[in-house]
């Protein structure tokens, strides 16, 4: 079966809700791309991976590698970077170079950029050259400091046609989708409307195209629990309990045991002629 393409995720606009998911290493992407139709690489493996205190300190080297090993242990899900912070505010040309070389060194389909009126003519110089964008509006983790935190965004509805402009910008500028977060659902669901690409939802509400998570977020192994968040699983238990378990085995030394043991080959003994 191909990969998922930009193409395809967009003709499921209207007719199926879009997936999409966080992954950031092989073993997880690999149990993902059977189900889910976008893996997104998001910087926001510097918070679950590297222990960060948010995101702004994500280099590209550290996208770039992590998404190799997403594309190269997958072989269905459409792969979006995250292009991190610092890697295409100062000019468009540094954020076309910096894409470019994104696409050239992991072959993933199209990069993210968080930001709206004010990136739509970088988003433009990026689209215009081949390089498929998805826009990311609303509550950006990027901007947490001039934000002063994370904050939800349209609850009041004087906010509204600043998010309204930021989403069509970025349509007329040439991304192929772009992700709603923290935002209200009256505000998700006008901006949806409006649309004629795929809004993908992080804590946006059931109104946008598709809904986005991070994996680890919603296997309970990440201490962060915002409200957009539903835990499907906590496997934090049985993996502290299968720790446990081997602690105490090597500690009594019953592992390893002899099934996990390589042995000589017996020794052949031959008779001497008589």
């Amino acid at each position: 079966m191909a990969r998922k393409t930009i193409y395809d995720i967009q003709t499921k606009m209207g007719n199926e809700k879009i997936t999409c998911l966080t992954a950031y290493t092989a073993p997880i992407a690999r149990l993902l791309d059977e189900h889910i139709d976008i893996l997104l690489v998001g910087d926001s493996l510097g918070m679950v991976l590297y222990d960060y205190e948010n995101t702004l300190p994500v280099t590209l080297d550290q996208m770039i590698e992590h998404t190799k090993a997403v594309i190269k242990s997958t072989v269905k899900s459409c792969v979006i970077m995250d292009l991190p912070f610092g890697t295409y505010e100062e000019s468009k040309e540094q954020a076309f170079s910096n894409a470019l070389r994104s696409i050239k060194e992991t072959n993933c389909a199209g990069v993210k950029l968080e930001g709206g009126i004010l990136i739509k003519e970088t988003v433009k110089y990026i689209t215009e050259r081949g390089i498929p964008v998805m826009g990311h509006i609303g509550l950006q983790p990027q901007s947490v400091i001039l934000d002063g935190g994370y904050k939800i965004k349209g609850r009041d509805k004087f906010e509204w046609k600043k998010y309204i402009d930021d989403a069509i910008s970025l349509e007329n500028a040439g991304a192929f989708s772009i992700v709603l977060e923290g935002m209200v659902e009256p505000l998700a669901e006008e901006i949806t409307k409006i649309l004629n690409i795929p809004t993908i939802g992080i804590g946006a509400s059931v109104k946008c195209d598709g809904q986005v998570l991070v994996t680890e977020d919603m296997l309970g192994l990440t201490n962060i629990s915002p409200k957009f968040v539903k835990e499907y699983i906590n496997i934090r238990a049985p993996i502290e309990n299968a720790i446990k378990d081997y602690v105490s085995e090597v500690k009594s030394e019953k592992f390893p045991s002899e099934k996990h043991t390589y042995q000589m080959k017996p020794m052949i003994v031959k008779e001497e002629k008589k």
